[in-house]
C-alpha cells in the first residue's frame, strides 16, 4: 500500500470515525433520556418500584427529555471540542503534558544526540521538516510516538527506557515506526479520536463528581430529591463508562492494523528487520516493558508499545504477532534466551553496516524508476537513509550548529538565499542589516566565511533543520524573518526557482504550525477539475529542467501521457510563472489521494524525462510536491 492509498485510507477512516461517534454520541443521549424518564417516573408515582414506561409519561416529561437530550449534546460537544482546541499547538503539547522534555539543538548527553542524528537523518530521508523531539525522562520502560496534526506541527518523544535500553539499530527502528504515523496521515487520527473520547469520557467523570461532593448522600432512602440525584450521578458514571468501554474497543479496531503497517513501514525505512524486531523483543523481556507511569488512557493508541498492562481492548497487536509478521522464523524460546543474555549483561552488539555491493544494486535497479519514487513516499528505504546521512555529514561544522541554534536560524535561512553574484550579494548583505539589524549581517557574513556558498543539494536540508527552531521563536521576529526573506530574493530584480519556492514553503509551515486544525492533506477534488493547473505545473518543471524548447516540450508531452490527458494538448506559455504556481497549486492541494498521486507521477516523468537530474529540478520537484503535501523522498542528481 503506497503513500496514496494510505491517505486515502486515513480519510475514510476518519469519516468512519464521525459516523462511530455520532452513532454513540445518540445512544448515549437516548441512554440519558430513558434514565431521565425512569427517574420522573419513579418521582411522581405513589408507588414503590419502578414505574411503566408509557406514552402519558413521555409526554408529561417531553420538555425534560428534551432538555436533557440537549444538554448531553451540550456537555459531549463542548468537551470534545475543548480538548481538540487544547491540542491545536501541535504534537509538543501532547508530549509536554505527559512530561516530555525538548531535547535542544546541541545537547551534550550522548544518547541525546544519538536520537536527535536518527530522527534528523529520517526527517531529511523522509523530504519533511524535522519534528520537534522530546524525551520522557521519567520513564523507564521502552516506548514513543508521534503526535501532530501535519508533519509541519509533529512531535516525536521517546522514552529515557528507550534510550537507555536500545541498541542505535533498533532506536532507528522505533523512530522510522513513528514517522510512518507522520507520513500516512495517522496521527490526525490519533488526535480526533483523543478529542472524540474525552466528550464521551466527560460524562462518567461529571457522575463520579457528583457522587463524591453531593450532599444527599446521607439523606433517607425515602428522600426522593436525594434518590434522583443519586440515580443520576450513578446512571451518568454508568453511561460514560460503558462509553469509554466502547471507545476502547474503536481505538483498538483502528489501531491495530496501522500498527501492523507502521511496523512494516519501519523495516523499509531501515531495511534492517532486526532493529525494530530487536526493540519489541526487549519490550517482551524486561520487566516494565512498554508500560509508563503516567496517565495513557488518552493517548494508549499513539505509543509505540502498550502504555500500561490490558487484558481487553488492547490498543496494539499481541507483541508475539507483531514480532513474527517482521521475522516469520520467530520462536517464543528466542524470548527467553535474550532474558538471560541481558541479564548477564551481554546484549549483542549492533549489526554491521549492510554490504556496498547491495546497496550500489539498489541504487541501479531504482534510483531513477518512476515507480520506484512513488512506492517510496512516506516509506523511504536505507539508499535514502545513507543520502540523508552524506549530506548531514558534507555540510560544515559551524553551518550544522548553526542550523540547529535557535539564535542562528534566521540567519542560516538568510545564508542558503545568498547570490553567486559578488554584487548582489553586497545588496542582499545591506538588506539584512537594514530590516534584521547589523548583528544579522555580521552572523551571516560568518556562516559565509565558514562554509562558502551553499551548495544545491544542502540548501533544502539545511531549511527543513533550522524550521524546528524557527517556528519557536516570537512571530514579531518571524514576521521580520519572512519580510527580509521577501526582499532578499527580489535583490536581483529576477525570482529563481528555489527563492520562489523557500518563501513558499516556510510560508506553509509556519502557517500549518499556527494553525494545525485548519490544514487538510488531501481534499475531494479531481484531476479533471483541475486540469489547467496541472498542466500549468507540468509546464513550469518543463521550462525549468529542461535546455531548449524542443526538450522541454517532449518532457511536457511525457508528462500528458502520464496525466492520461489529450496528446494534442500544447504546452501553456506562462508569462508570469510565479503567478501560474501560486494560483495552481492550493487547488491541486485539494485533490484525491488517488488523483494526486497521478498527479506527482506525471511530475517525476517530466523530470525524468531526460535521464538527467539536476540540483535545480530537485528542488524544484522536492518543493512542489511539499506544498501539495506529499512528501518526496530524498533523491540524489545526476549532475
Amino acid at each position: 500500500m503506497n503513500f496514496f492509498e494510505q491517505q486515502d485510507r486515513a480519510r475514510k477512516q476518519s469519516r468512519w470515525l464521525i459516523i462511530v461517534f455520532i452513532v454513540a454520541v445518540l445512544a448515549i443521549v437516548a441512554a440519558i433520556d430513558l434514565l431521565i424518564l425512569l427517574v420522573a417516573g419513579v418521582s411522581s408515582s405513589e408507588t414503590e418500584g419502578l414505574p411503566p414506561l408509557s406514552p402519558q409519561l413521555f409526554a408529561d416529561n417531553l420538555s425534560l427529555l428534551t432538555g436533557g437530550a440537549i444538554a448531553t449534546l451540550l456537555v459531549i460537544s463542548l468537551a470534545s471540542l475543548f480538548k481538540t482546541m487544547g491540542l491545536r499547538a501541535g504534537g509538543g503539547k501532547v508530549a509536554r503534558e505527559l512530561g516530555g522534555n525538548l531535547v535542544e539543538s546541541a545537547p551534550r548527553d550522548a544518547k541525546l544526540r544519538r536520537l536527535r542524528n536518527v530522527v534528523e537523518e529520517i526527517a531529511l530521508a523522509s523530504g519533511v521538516p524535522v519534528p520537534e523531539i522530546y524525551v520522557l525522562e521519567q520513564e523507564s520502560g521502552i516506548n514513543a510516538f508521534a503526535a501532530g496534526y501535519t508533519p509541519s506541527d509533529a512531535a516525536v518523544a521517546v522514552s529515557r527506557g528507550a534510550l537507555e535500553k536500545l541498541s542505535r539499530a533498533e532506536l532507528q527502528g522505533v523512530i522510522a515506526h513513528e514517522f510512518s504515523h507522520i507520513l500516512n496521515g495517522d496521527m490526525r487520527i490519533n488526535i480526533r479520536l483523543m478529542g472524540a473520547l474525552f466528550g464521551i469520557l466527560v460524562l462518567a467523570l461529571i457522575g463520579r463528581r457528583i457522587l463524591i461532593h453531593s450532599h444527599f448522600v446521607g439523606r433517607s432512602s425515602r428522600d426522593k430529591s436525594g434518590v434522583a440525584v443519586l440515580a443520576i450521578a450513578f446512571g451518568l458514571m454508568a453511561v460514560g463508562y460503558i462509553g469509554l468501554f466502547f471507545g476502547r474497543w474503536i481505538k483498538a479496531a483502528v489501531s491495530r492494523q496501522r500498527e501492523y503497517l507502521a511496523d512494516a513501514s519501519a523495516v523499509q525505512f531501515t531495511r534492517d528487520p532486526n532493529g525494530i524486531g530487536g526493540a519489541l523483543k526487549k519490550i517482551a523481556v524486561y520487566s516494565d516493558a512498554s508500560y509508563l507511569n503516567v496517565d495513557t488512557e488518552e493517548v494508549s493508541h499513539m505509543l509505540f508499545g502498550d502504555g500500561r498492562k490490558m487484558s481487553f481492548f488492547s490498543t496494539h497487536p499481541p507483541l508475539e504477532d507483531r514480532i513474527k509478521r517482521i521475522d516469520p522464523s520467530f520462536q517464543p524460546d528466542e524470548l527467553d534466551r535474550l532474558a538471560a543474555k541481558i541479564t548477564r549483561g551481554q546484549i549483542a552488539a549492533e549489526k554491521s553496516t549492510h554490504r556496498k555491493a547491495e546497496r550500489e544494486e539498489k541504487s541501479q535497479r531504482g534510483m531513477f524508476n518512476v515507480d520506484n519514487i512513488i512506492d517510496q513516499i512516506g516509506n523511504p528505504d536505507w539508499e535514502r537513509m545513507l543520502m540523508a546521512a552524506a549530506i548531514a555529514t558534507s555540510i560544515p561544522d559551524d553551518i550544522n550548529r548553526a542550523a540547529h541554534s535557535p539564535d542562528w536560524a534566521p540567519e542560516v535561512l538568510f545564508y542558503t538565499l545568498l547570490d553567486a553574484n559578488a554584487q548582489v550579494r553586497d545588496r542582499q548583505l545591506l538588506i539584512i542589516a537594514q530590516l534584521m539589524g547589523s548583528d544579522s549581517e555580521t552572523r551571516v557574513r560568518s556562516l559565509l566565511e565558514a562554509g562558502g556558498m551553499a551548495g544545491p543539494e544542502q540548501r533544502l536540508p539545511l531549511l527543513e533543520v533550522a524550521f524546528p527552531t524557527l517556528k519557536r521563536r516570537p512571530p514579531d521576529l518571524v514576521k521580520r524573518v519572512l519580510e527580509t526573506v521577501e526582499a532578499l530574493i527580489h535583490a536581483d530584480g529576477r525570482i529563481d526557482v528555489f527563492e520562489y519556492l523557500l518563501a513558499r514553503i516556510i510560508d506553509q509551515h509556519l502557517w500549518e504550525t499556527y494553525n494545525p486544525h485548519a490544514v487538510r492533506v488531501s481534499g475531494s477534488k479531481s484531476l479533471r477539475s483541475c486540469r489547467t493547473e496541472a498542466l500549468q505545473v507540468a509546464a513550469v518543471l518543463a521550462g525549468h529542467g529542461h535546455a531548449g524548447g524542443d526538450a522541454a516540450q517532449s518532457a511536457f508531452m511525457a508528462g500528458l501521457e502520464a496525466l492520461g490527458a489529450d496528446p494534442k494538448t500544447t504546452m501553456p506559455r506562462l508569462e508570469n510563472w510565479t503567478a501560474a504556481l501560486d494560483q495552481a497549486l492550493p487547488k491541486l492541494d485539494r485533490l484525491k489521494p488517488a488523483e494526486k498521486e497521478k498527479l506527482v507521477r506525471a511530475l517525476i516523468t517530466v523530470v525524468l524525462h531526460d535521464d538527467h537530474l539536476a540540483p535545480a529540478e530537485l528542488e524544484l520537484l522536492r518543493v512542489t510536491c511539499d506544498l501539495i503535501h506529499v512528501p518526496l523522498p530524498m533523491l540524489s542528481s545526476t549532475a
